[in-house]
């Protein structure tokens, strides 16, 4: 599932992958195999690597979302990734089409999100309410076709399902995103919601890494943005 077609950044202490809409990136109840086991047997077979191969999961993508992955290869880069994140030195953009057009061409979303486990879902208020938590994003329109919206999303905060619960908030549920009240599900039930790019300062090497994660090849609606 991992080769050189969607590898999009590699060296001896991270790798970033972009992955296909549908992939698991860590384990769940499904037992599905994940994102980071196709990367370990990448990494196996590439180097020849006799044992077990390291690799540490730094962030995640929903299984319907597409987009950029990075993984760690060395403890030394996971935890220093890990804090990267955590103190928001690590830029990341997302597109996301919709079949609404939002309230305004670009804007500032604030919401209080409250995430159900029982049922995985994330529920957004206008307000702070109990086990809650703040989340903001900005967003702009950055390309129409026929009744498709091309945003662009940039994150502030880091919340189970933000996007997508923000953009559902203000009319704007992501195309395919029927979890989160769009109407019709995708063909292949994923959801157009992409991490196209993602810039950090290398955690080893202090070098700026900034990569671009196209959009699924063989997507139609996707590429009437990509062709037009």
């Amino acid at each position: 599932m991992i080769d050189e077609n969607n590898v999009l950044f590699e060296d001896n202490h991270l790798l970033i992958v972009n992955k296909p809409g549908g992939v698991l990136v860590q384990a769940d109840k499904t037992g599905d195999v994940t994102l980071a086991e196709h990367a370990k047997d990448y990494i196996k077979e590439k180097y020849n690597k006799p044992g077990d191969v390291f690799l540490g999961v730094i962030h995640r993508l929903d299984r319907p979302v597409s987009g950029a992955v990075t993984l760690a290869r060395t403890s030394k880069a996971l935890e220093r990734m890990n804090k990267m994140f955590k103190e928001r030195e690590v830029e990341k953009t997302y597109w996301a089409i919709t079949t609404h057009r939002p309230p305004q061409t670009q804007d500032k979303l604030v919401h209080w999100l409250k995430k159900n486990q029982k049922i995985n879902k994330t529920t957004a208020f206008n307000k702070q309410v109990k086990e809650s938590k703040k989340a903001v994003l900005s967003y702009k329109l950055i390309g129409r076709i026929a009744d498709y919206y091309l945003l662009e999303i940039t994150l502030e905060t880091g919340r189970p399902h933000q996007i997508r619960v923000q953009l559902a908030k203000i009319g704007c549920a992501i195309y395919g995103d029927v979890k989160y009240g769009e109407e019709k599900a995708a063909k292949d039930g994923n959801i157009y919601l992409h991490s196209r790019s993602i810039s950090f300062n290398h955690p080893v090497r202090k070098e700026p890494v900034n990569v671009i994660a196209p959009v699924p090849a063989k997507d139609q609606i996707w590429n009437l943005f990509v062709q037009g």
